[in-house]
């Protein structure tokens, strides 16, 4: 059974990122799951002279689980033109311990912009191909303008497109975990 874990890019307590994430989970195949991962919050910023086994409890934890899951799903919102700071430093207590090789890895950008997030999205999508992460999609794919319209006023997803999409996006993912579960 492929473990996806689902990390949002946004801290906000009512995030449509999270939101977004919280209805994927609702849309994978069997006999995927989807597992949140709520410690971005958590980390320390990070500091290479303090990258070492067991400095901090929340650093072994992410890496645990970024090691332990099958798959990725990042959801991210843009702020000033990029990845929000805490999903950056989240992966860049992942560059010299190497969880993200060849981890298949999908990336979604929600925006209330016209853009969807476009400008995060690519950088975010060029972090994760230098962590050697295997990005599944295409470049474009699901970046979400205006999500505040393809949420309903509890922050579930109201929109049969985006589900369409984020399923399709959610089955390449689990095939792809699938695989690299299999293949050991």
């Amino acid at each position: 059974m492929p473990d996806l874990l689902a990390i949002s890019g946004s801290l906000r307590a009512r995030s449509s990122n999270s939101a977004l994430l919280e209805a994927a989970a609702l849309l994978a195949p069997a006999p995927a799951r989807l597992i949140p991962f709520r410690g971005l919050v958590d980390l320390p910023l990070f500091n290479p002279d303090l990258d070492r086994e067991g400095a901090f409890a929340a650093v072994e934890a992410w890496r645990a689980a970024v090691r332990s899951a099958d798959g990725l799903l990042i959801c991210t919102p843009e702020y000033a033109a990029g990845v929000p700071g805490a999903l950056k430093n989240a992966l860049d207590w992942l560059v010299s311990s190497g969880e993200l090789l060849h981890k298949p890895t999908a990336v979604v950008s929600a925006s209330p912009t016209p853009l969807g997030g476009s400008r995060a999205h690519e950088s975010l999508r060029l972090t994760l191909g230098m962590l050697d992460a295997r990005l599944i999609g295409e470049a474009h794919e699901l970046q979400v303008p205006f999500v505040s319209l393809k949420l309903d006023a509890a922050g579930r997803l109201a929109d049969d497109g985006l589900a369409a999409l984020l399923r399709s996006l959610l089955e390449r993912l689990t095939a792809a975990a699938a695989r690299r579960e299999s293949s050991g």
